[in-house]
C-alpha cells in the first residue's frame, strides 16, 4: 500500500512536469500542477512539524528531507514508529 501511494505521488509530480510542456489537455494541466503544488506545500509543513522523526533516517539528513518533501508522511511516519 505504501509503495502504491509513493508511486501515485511520483506520478502526479511527473505528470505535472510533463503538462508544463503542453503535451496534455489544458483542463487537466492546471489540475495536475495545482495538485503537485498543494502536495509539496503540505509536505513542507509536515517537514516542519515532523522534523524529529525526519532526523531518525539512517542515511544523510538531506536525503530524508528530500524524501519527506516528495512523499510526506509516507516517509516520516515509519521513522516515527521506530524507537
Amino acid at each position: 500500500m505504501n509503495n502504491a501511494l509513493k508511486a501515485a505521488c511520483l506520478a502526479i509530480y511527473l505528470l505535472a512536469i510533463v503538462s508544463a510542456f503542453g503535451v496534455l489537455p489544458a483542463g487537466i494541466t492546471s489540475i495536475l500542477q495545482n495538485t503537485a503544488v498543494i502536495l509539496v506545500a503540505a509536505h513542507t509543513l509536515e517537514l516542519v512539524f515532523a522534523y524529529k522523526s525526519v532526523q531518525r533516517y539512517r542515511g544523510p539528513l538531506v536525503d530524508s528531507i528530500a524524501l519527506t518533501l516528495l512523499f510526506g508522511l509516507l516517509h516520516w511516519k515509519p521513522l516515527a514508529k521506530n524507537p
